[in-house]
């Protein structure tokens, strides 16, 4: 079966596992067995569409757990995917649908938002791809606002039978029900015009139309930006209908915003906006108007099936047998709840159905209590790859500090800038940071990276404090300077706990 050109190029604009590995590296340090094996799930999901149709059904996702504890780069494996892919991507919390006392939302809302996103996302690009029209139509809107042709130059569209006639400028009043357009006037219904008046109303339109291109010159050039100008705008206030239903508003496959608005005309309000405000406003109304909502639905929908990536995280919340009875929501009931989903079902939306059985999950979780084989049967044998991250250590840390892309020792720099201070972190500074960091995971909790954050913040506290009424614009991080600031509070372990 010959393929589409569309097809024959997915698999030659996708990223090579390699080079996904690479951009990962620039801003997450370590976990190489995590990063490959979601890069070989991402270009497996190119090398399946350029399967045949009936290969490509057979051919399942292969799901994965992420096993590790906090701060060691599960979660931000995810959100660097989501920038990184060209699919749609969403992270729920598994622990969204156990709270205490409280049924939590459907599970199935996953997916609903997953499609919502992606047609938000689709739309954007279509928007993009009109944008240059949109662009000249709102231009020529907000023209007739700045400067509007008066009602005697415009060219007067001849009158139909069916239509009401200006008595006063066309004939004497008479009944129209009498007049006998075709036999007596000819149709179109015209008169004879007036030469001389034609040459003075054309002479002042040529003027208008001079003055017109002058303003055009001008509001392209951004003259006058800051003018403002009075606009008619559609009126987006939809009804508020609040509805109780005794499975949540999710399980409602009701649009009541397209209803009312099927319902209800369409109105328009006057707003007096900058000319800059009002071309944004112009031109997104115009962008809605060149672009097919149903053309852009249809496309959000292939690409959620084909190529959507939902990253499940603090799976291991919903994992372990019920060892207890109370208000709790059941830990497998939530686990059932999920399973079709990820085995793959046909979900309802508010734009259609959508199958699951070709979606990417991307499961995460500590497992410090349980262990993934707590979790049911069924549900482990939906995700047959398994990676465990490591811990991070010393080295770790300091290359975390200084490494990726937008390394905390760059960020906190920069903040000091803002303020005009030029702020040199020593090598020893950094290697201290790290070692205490280190330190405090060890004998306190281990969280992580996340450490790094809270001692950077507190390492920084009396800098922020006092850069905008610093004298000198140079300050100098050491290895003393760090010890200073947080010793004590280092060696005090109950402090510690707290402020760390």
């Amino acid at each position: 079966m010959q393929k589409s050109k569309v097809e024959t190029k997915v698999l030659a604009e996708a990223l090579t596992p390699r080079q996904i590995v690479e951009e990962l590296d620039k801003y997450i340090i370590g976990q190489f067995e995590a990063k490959r094996s979601v890069a070989i799930a991402l270009r497996n999901r190119a090398r399946r569409q350029m399967l045949d149709e009936d290969m490509q059904d057979e051919v399942a996702p292969k799901n994965i757990i992420m096993i590790g504890s906090t701060g060691v780069g599960k979660t931000e494996i995810a959100r660097r995917l989501a920038r990184l892919v060209d699919a749609p991507f969403i992270k729920v919390e598994a622990s969204k649908y156990t709270e205490i006392g409280y049924v939590g939302r459907d599970v199935e809302s996953m997916i609903r938002d997953l499609t919502e996103l992606s047609v938000s996302r689709v739309k954007t690009e279509q928007t993009d791809a009109v944008e240059k029209e949109a662009l000249e139509r709102a231009e020529e809107r907000l023209l007739d606002c700045l400067f509007p042709m008066p009602r005697n130059l415009k060219v007067k569209t001849p009158p139909r039978p069916s239509e009401e006639l200006d008595v006063e400028e066309q004939i004497e009043e008479i009944e129209l029900d009498e007049l006998d357009f075709e036999e007596e006037f000819g149709f179109p219904f015209e008169l004879e015009p007036d030469e001389e008046d034609n040459k003075v109303i054309e002479e002042q339109r040529k003027r208008h139309e001079k003055t017109r291109e002058k303003i055009r010159k001008r509001l392209r050039d951004g003259e006058i930006e800051d003018k403002p100008v009075e606009i008619n705008m559609k009126s987006r206030s939809t009804p508020f209908v609040e509805i109780f239903s005794p499975g949540g508003i999710e399980e409602m496959d009701i649009n009541f915003k397209d209803m009312f608005s099927n319902i209800l005309p369409n109105q328009t309000k006057k707003r007096r906006v900058p000319v800059s405000e009002a071309r944004q406003i112009l031109m997104q109304e115009e962008a809605e108007k060149l672009i097919d909502m149903d053309a852009v639905i249809n496309e959000a929908i292939e690409r959620v099936e084909n190529s959507g990536i939902v990253f499940l995280d603090e799976i291991d919340k919903i994992a372990g047998r019920e060892s207890r009875h109370g208000p709790d929501v059941s830990r497998e009931g939530v686990q059932r709840d999920i399973l079709p989903i990820i085995e793959g079902s046909t979900i309802a939306t508010k734009y259609g159905a959508v199958s699951t059985h070709h979606i990417l999950f991307v499961a995460a979780g500590a497992f410090h209590v349980s262990n993934p084989s707590d979790l049911i049967p069924e549900l482990q044998g939906r995700f047959p790859i398994r990676v465990e991250l490591k811990s991070l250590n010393q080295s770790d840390f300091k290359s975390i500090l200084t490494e990726p892309k937008n390394a905390l020792v760059k960020q906190y720099t920069a903040l000091l800038q803002t303020e005009g201070i030029e702020a040199t972190i020593t090598d020893d500074a950094i290697d201290e940071i790290a070692a205490l960091a280190f330190q405090v995971n060890e004998s306190v909790e281990d969280i992580g990276a996340r450490r790094l954050h809270t001692i950077m913040e507190k390492l920084f506290e009396n800098l922020f404090f006092d850069a905008p009424d610093l004298e000198k614009d140079n300050v100098t991080i050491d290895a003393e300077y760090v010890k200073g600031e947080l010793a004590e509070i280092v060696k005090d372990q109950d402090l510690s706990r707290y402020i760390l």
